[in-house]
């Protein structure tokens, strides 16, 4: 569907900058950058990651200002000094990690990026939440904890954040990484009726197929220079990926699927109640990984994926220490440094603060992990060690960073995913388990990515992938399962199944053992729960 531009041609533009320019150590973020975008125009921009995306919307948002450059807001010149001042002009900005207190609920958060005067008493604003939640699709629960929400429902609450406001130019980081394709098609339809009524949207996203169907015209950068512009409805998803990461990247591919042999973990009958009261309890899992295959398990968030991992990781401990097993050995009870030290290791669905501590050096993060790895002896660190095995993910994965020594908040999105997912693969890991391995990355870190994780499945690893993304689950996945309510569906070979079958499972609508399971409707109490798209 065509949203149309609804603007004239004269029109003056909602926003436009020359000249834009930002330099940090050692690296040209943004180079003498202009970019225009009318009033109700959906413009894309486009970049593999560290080309510059970033830089250039935290400066029109006003959270870094330029070192040289001008910026002109409906025509008239200014400076955006902070993000207060953008939201009072009417920017609003959903950014790739989440600006979210975990420790505050929905409406907590919210009334402190805001403001009282904005938001009123917190009983109109927790009415104001639900009432645009209920219109746009997108239920939240405003009294809920934030730590309490999956990734996906943490990416809704960013966008409430702004739909609540009189936004006039919203930006949009990766917003649809953890949606699935039915939550994706209702964001689209707010978006298109966002630019109906005059919002400006810049809309950031490396699943090209997303900006052709949605977005009027696209900006591409590349080592912070534009390199080119095009209208995406016109232009094919390959020319706009090469126009990105350049003309000898080697695009989406295709894996040959691989039949496992004997189990490496087993889960078996794996019931746990949720550990708060808005979690999920599990019921009555059971699946095996096997070695030299990759399992793919998807969902919708907040159906037990959290759950799960929490438990497989060892963050959690099992109820009965015989419900998870690797090599046949019970390891329900043991802690994330026994599994480890038994060969399974973990690359969480949160990059920044459970993945990586964002104010540490990549080599000392390097060291959180990889303890393991000879770089501690007799309880000392080996700094040498350390420094080497930090180099070698850096180089093995094509981790954009000057030095060892970066703090990881410094790298983009992919580069930080680069690092972490290559810090668990050079460990050799007998069992994977892995959680949104591309979100929010590039064509060509997602094809490092995919390959490195085939490499590791085809030396011999059991490697489980949770994802919300079928795509990639359909591209990568030798066997595939669904969660929908704590439970599991059938798993079955990815050859024999399509998107439908797989979106049904994800609605809810499977067997298990001559019971057909369905979603709980959800209730005032957690409008939340259970929320499964449509098919």
């Amino acid at each position: 569907m065509d949203s149309g531009h609804p603007t004239e041609p004269d029109d003056p533009p909602r926003i436009r900058c020359a000249g834009i320019t930002k330099t940090y150590p050692g690296v040209i973020a943004s180079d003498n950058i202009a970019l225009s975008i009318q009033p109700g125009e959906i413009h894309a921009l486009l970049g593999e990651n560290g080309a510059g995306k970033s830089t250039l919307m935290k400066i029109l948002y006003g959270v870094i200002q330029p070192d040289a450059g001008q910026i002109w807001w409906d025509g008239k010149l200014i400076t955006l000094n902070s993000p207060a001042q953008a939201r009072q002009l009417g920017i609003g900005m959903v950014f790739q990690h989440f600006s979210l207190f975990e420790t505050l609920t929905v409406a907590q958060n919210m009334e402190l990026s805001l403001g009282k005067q904005n938001t009123g008493n917190r009983k109109s604003l927790a009415k104001r939440i639900r009432e645009t939640a209920e219109q746009y699709g997108m239920p939240v629960d405003p009294d809920r904890y934030v730590h309490t929400l999956s990734t996906g429902e943490r990416q809704r609450v960013e966008i409430i954040r702004c739909l609540i406001q009189n936004v006039r130019l919203l930006i949009l980081d990766e917003p649809t990484s953890v949606l699935t394709p039915s939550e994706v098609d209702k964001l689209f339809i707010v978006l298109r009726r966002l630019s109906q009524e005059g919002c400006s949207i810049l809309f950031i996203s490396h699943k090209l197929h997303e900006v052709q169907a949605l977005c009027h015209t696209a900006t591409i950068l590349r080592h912070g220079r534009i390199t080119g512009q095009c209208t995406p409805k016109t232009t094919a998803p390959q020319a706009m990926a090469r126009m990105m990461v350049g003309d000898n990247a080697r695009l989406h591919t295709r894996y040959p699927n691989k039949t496992g042999r004997e189990a490496a973990l087993t889960v078996e009958q794996l019931s746990e109640p949720a550990d708060h009261s808005f979690g999920t309890p599990l019921k009555g899992i059971n699946f095996s990984a096997l070695r030299g295959e990759i399992l793919g398990i998807a969902g919708v968030a907040g159906n037990g994926q959290k759950e799960l991992l929490s438990l497989l990781s060892g963050e959690r401990r099992t109820t009965r220490k015989q419900s998870i097993q690797v090599a046949d050995q019970p390891i329900g009870q043991w802690s994330p440094r026994q599994r480890r030290e038994n060969g399974l290791c973990v690359v969480p669905e949160e990059r920044l603060g459970r993945g990586a501590v964002p104010d540490m050096h990549l080599r000392d993060n390097a060291l959180l992990t990889g303890f393991l790895q000879n770089t501690v002896t007799g309880g000392f660190v080996r700094n040498k060690r350390v420094t080497a095995f930090a180099h070698r993910i850096i180089e093995h994965f094509g981790v954009k960073t000057a030095t060892s020594k970066a703090a990881a908040k410094s790298l983009s999105g992919g580069n930080l995913q680069k690092f972490i997912i290559g810090r668990e693969i050079l460990q050799r890991p007998e069992v994977l388990v892995c959680a949104h391995p591309t979100w929010g990355v590039d064509v060509g870190a997602a094809n490092t990515i995919h390959e490195a994780l085939i490499a590791l499945r085809d030396a011999g690893a059991a490697i489980i992938v949770v994802s919300e993304d079928l795509d990639e689950l359909f591209q990568i996945s030798d066997r595939i399962g669904a969660l929908c309510n704590g439970q599991l569906s059938p798993i079955k070979p990815t050859a024999d199944v399509d998107l439908d079958e797989v979106g049904s499972w994800m609605a809810g609508l499977f067997t298990i053992n001559d019971i057909t399971i369905t979603p709980a409707s959800p209730t005032p109490e957690n409008p939340e729960k259970n929320y499964a798209p449509e098919h």
